[in-house]
């Protein structure tokens, strides 16, 4: 008798456990993207697939939760992304946003993410500010961010030669911000800035501020833009000969590999770009973009990338902390090291994730394998070197 009531209670805790895993609510992480508009290629349902591809490797649960994934399209209007992320958090109980393209979008979200002590994962947004300026426990920063591209790109042009510039430049914070500080870099070179014209988001013509860069006589037309209008001045630039004359050279910044593909290597030839993430640049970077291509038959931006890698660390900390309260997952984000696709990777207290660049030259079509073999390494910057140093005045050492 004792014998089958001892098993009649472990059958029982058995059961009790079962109903409370099944009745534990989900993880729930949102992608907050453009899934509609000029940057829907580097995001869209792209970023929802590396998300759910995180999830998935993770093993779908955590905590004996399930991991569910959502979308929500930004619209590229921060109220609009304010709107879906105040709703996922107060009332879908949404733990972590992520993806937040456009740099308006990715401050909104970042400061009501700050206001409701929940998790961003910024791996579209750009700026240097998120860390610079607006750091905090539960926020953390994925993208190459303004300061890493614009030095970067600018110590290689100059080195090359490159002495006057002109810049096409978005008209937000992101596209002033990658002005600003390429010339602090190219005027410290002895070169000088010979004029610049703002555009709005999704701007339908550019061949008036084109024809005013080629007049200009520039060496370097520095194209501070992303997304379908990056697509758009390149081809334009190349129909008005800019970068065919040899005495001009158009420069892009935030480059993913899908505009490459958009405006094919007959145009995009010898474009310089830096990256954190190619997909041909290690076996787990292959292996990750084989298993992306396989629904979207494309290969995985930057942006894809960056969110399959914040995911999964931040999946691992919840499971570190035994908990998914942001600050102590934050806390364990930054005290974990980062596997960044076969590469070694932190987080700084300011959320900066930190990871080598590549500068690559796009190929030309005669040195290309086949699609979306684009890129040639061109050298490594550390990532000392590459991203500003820490705010430790505003985010502690």
């Amino acid at each position: 008798m004792p014998v089958l009531k001892a098993a009649a209670f472990a059958l029982a805790l058995t059961l009790a456990a079962f109903a409370a895993h099944a009745d534990a609510p989900p993880l729930k992480i949102g992608v907050l993207t453009d899934a509609s508009g000029p940057y829907v290629d580097s995001g869209g349902q792209g970023s929802v697939v590396a998300a759910e591809m995180a999830a998935k490797d993770f093993g779908g649960e955590v905590l004996g939760r399930k991991i569910e994934i959502l979308l929500g399209d930004t619209l590229n209007k921060p109220d609009v992304a304010v709107g879906v992320a105040r709703r996922w958090f107060d009332v879908e109980g949404v733990s972590a946003i992520t993806d937040l393209p456009v740099t308006p979008v990715a401050f909104s979200v970042q400061a009501l993410a700050k206001e409701k002590n929940r998790t961003v994962l910024i791996t579209a947004g750009a700026t240097t500010d998120i860390t610079a300026k607006y750091c905090a426990p539960g926020s953390s920063h994925w993208a190459d961010d303004t300061y890493a591209m614009a030095t970067s790109i600018a110590k290689a042009e100059t080195a090359a030669g490159a002495k006057t510039w002109f810049f096409l430049t978005v008209d937000t914070a992101f596209g002033a911000a990658l002005q600003k500080t390429t010339m602090v870099v190219v005027e410290k070179a002895g070169g000088k800035l010979l004029g610049s014209v703002k555009y709005p988001i999704n701007a339908p013509d550019f061949s008036s501020q084109l024809l005013q860069a080629q007049s200009s006589g520039a060496d370097r037309v520095a194209l501070a833009s992303v997304g379908a209008d990056l697509d758009n001045q390149i081809k334009q630039g190349a129909e008005f000969g800019i970068g065919r004359d040899g005495k001009q050279t158009m420069v892009g910044f935030l480059i993913y590999i899908q505009s490459v593909h958009a405006v094919g290597l007959a145009t995009a030839q010898n474009l310089n770009l830096t990256s954190g993430f190619y997909w041909d640049q290690s076996d787990q970077s292959r292996a990750f973009a084989k298993r992306f291509f396989e629904t979207q038959h494309m290969m995985p931006s930057r942006n894809h990338a960056a969110i399959y890698a914040a995911v999964t660390h931040y999946l691992e900390a919840i499971k570190t902390a035994g908990t998914d309260d942001t600050a102590a997952v934050g806390k364990a984000m930054r005290a974990a090291p980062i596997d960044y696709f076969g590469h070694p990777a932190k987080m700084r207290s300011d959320g900066r994730v930190m990871y080598d660049l590549t500068l690559y030259r796009v190929k030309t079509p005669a040195e290309s394998k086949g699609p979306w073999d684009y890129y040639q390494r061109i050298r490594d910057i550390p990532a000392e070197e590459a991203f500003a140093p820490a705010n430790t005045a505003l985010c502690g050492p």
